[in-house]
């Protein structure tokens, strides 16, 4: 079969690497340490994938635009306390191998910032394995389709030869804006359910349906 995608962008959080339950804690924990009303469980998984200030400011409604500086350093505080507690889903690295294998260009478009990326990338022994990447602090965030269209341009990929793979109706949405198509994950941030209005061509329950369906249909 002739091969359909030049580009896979992958996001991060809940699709590659498995930390959304650690965060979701996060965001309530810094909303707790400056006094905003804490956010439900669903309601700070919601905000994963977006850039953290927009993430925060949304899972935060009543803390006051003065106390985002405040609110974000608490976030990191938490963060860092628990980052040695994340690892990449089990299947990532074989996924990744293979694809890297059939010479498709693989790419990361996800709400970390640069240097939270970059920390990641090292720490799970990943450099060389992405042609690119876009963080949501050096472009637009999520579902705004900058990020995307950067990573085409920088490649010279098409919107119709891209594909972008995610966790969150975010992720979805910003393909959608794109032009591209997408994949969705059940394992991470979001429910499915919310997915289908989104038109993936796929939506995987585990990263080795996820493998399997990209080997057979990409």
């Amino acid at each position: 079969m002739p091969r359909q995608f030049d580009l896979i962008a992958f996001d991060w959080d809940g699709t590659l690497y498995d930390s959304t339950a650690i965060i979701a804690r996060c965001i309530q924990r810094a909303v707790a340490d400056v006094g905003g009303t804490v956010p439900t469980r669903e309601q700070a998984s919601y905000v994963i994938g977006m850039g953290l200030m927009q993430a925060l400011a949304h899972a935060a409604p009543d803390v006051p635009p003065e106390l985002y500086p405040r609110l974000g350093e608490r976030y990191r505080h938490h963060y860092i306390a628990h980052q040695n507690d994340l690892s990449l889903f089990e299947g990532v690295l074989p996924m990744l191998d293979a694809l890297k294998a059939r010479q498709q260009l693989l790419t990361v478009a996800t709400g970390k910032s640069r240097r939270g990326l970059d920390e990641v990338l090292r720490s799970v022994e990943l450099v060389g394995v992405f042609d690119g990447s876009r963080t949501a602090d050096e472009t637009a965030g999520k579902p705004d389709p900058l990020m995307l269209r950067e990573l085409m341009g920088e490649f010279g990929v098409p919107p119709e030869r891209t594909l972008m793979i995610g966790d969150t109706t975010h992720d979805l949405q910003m393909a959608l804006n794109a032009g591209c198509a997408s994949v969705g994950v059940s394992y991470g941030a979001h429910e499915p359910d919310a997915f289908h209005a989104l038109a993936p061509r796929h939506v995987a329950h585990s990263v080795r349906e996820l493998h399997d369906w990209l080997i057979a249909n990409t």
